[in-house]
């Protein structure tokens, strides 16, 4: 799926769920309150006392229109503010007991409607659902996190068998001959691993492994990069280059005078990294390989 397809299912995805759960009426769940000012009050009904500030900064709300909100909510007797502690100049706001009851109502109106919505699936059905909203949050929440580079942990060197066979299959059309030379590879460092000069680096972000790379010995002096790949939720955020420089690094301090990889002609975004990353192409060759014909290419990088 490229981009603008992306683009088109999420924003339908997003006309067919707000119509669902009647966010364009009136008042949300049948109240008096739109959904700008039911977000607020729910806010303020999970906190023990919060600036307007942080409420606009957390709902990415603007200061104007926050505070016309909150005006208006004061209007209603449901909002007030009281002193900071410590800084008369601040005002923390709360629910007044008549905010609290009628925050009460919505929010018990607002359970039944979506219990009512899921009523009609099986259990199976609303498990399926909630994995993928959970998913949906998850990757979205995962755009804003730094991923975090790693020894490998038990699991960790099967899933990257999977992610090589699964991503190049999906994106280059390779068989499962690819795959078994994967686990071939991981495999033999997992039982000829020599610690001080051979290592492997799993790129993890939000709790899930997106990538690696590898360094094994070739020689006494050439050390061999291996295995790099990410995942397509990691791309675009630089950890490419990060593993790389890894190996690079690693090399050095383990005495290697010269790294080495192969790779293929048409693995644009790796080649590009090693380019940047000084390594130059030595020689390349025409081969048939995991059901597909290939240019296999060997680069090396002097240290």
């Amino acid at each position: 799926m490229d981009r603008q397809q992306a683009v088109d299912a999420v924003r339908r995805f997003n006309r067919f769920y707000t119509r669902r759960i009647g966010v364009l009426r009136r008042g949300l769940d049948g109240s008096p309150f739109p959904l700008p000012e039911a977000r607020v009050l729910y806010e303020l009904a999970h906190r023990a006392g919060a600036t307007a500030t942080q409420i606009g900064r957390d709902l990415g709300l603007d200061a104007g229109y926050l505070s016309r909100l909150l005006a208006g909510l004061r209007r209603k007797g449901l909002v007030r503010g009281r002193p900071a502690p410590g800084d008369a100049r601040a005002s923390l706001l709360e629910l007044t007991d008549k905010g609290a009851r009628a925050f009460a109502r919505l929010e018990a109106r607002t359970r039944e409607n979506v219990a009512e919505m899921l009523q009609p699936l099986a259990a199976g059905a609303r498990e399926r659902m909630v994995g993928a909203m959970r998913s949906i949050e998850g990757y979205l929440e995962s755009a804003k996190t730094a991923p975090a580079l790693r020894p490998p942990r038990p699991g960790d060197l099967g899933r990257v068998v999977q992610l090589h066979g699964e991503l190049y299959a999906s994106e280059f059309g390779y068989d499962w001959t690819f795959e078994a030379l994967v686990a071939r590879i991981v495999a033999d460092f997992a039982f000829k691993n020599e610690p001080a000069r051979e290592r492997c680096w799993i790129a993890e972000m939000d709790g899930q492994v997106v990538g690696s790379v590898f360094l094994v010995r070739k020689t006494a002096g050439t050390a061999k990069l291996r295995l790099l790949i990410l995942h397509p939720d990691a791309r675009g955020k630089g950890l490419g280059a990060r593993l790389v420089e890894e190996c690079v690094r690693f090399a050095r301090e383990a005495g290697y005078r010269k790294l080495v990889l192969w790779t293929q002609s048409h693995l644009d975004a790796a080649r590009a990294i090693y380019r940047a990353k000084g390594f130059v192409k030595k020689h390349s060759e025409r081969h048939q390989s995991f059901g597909k014909k290939l240019v296999a290419e060997v680069w090396e990088l002097k240290l």
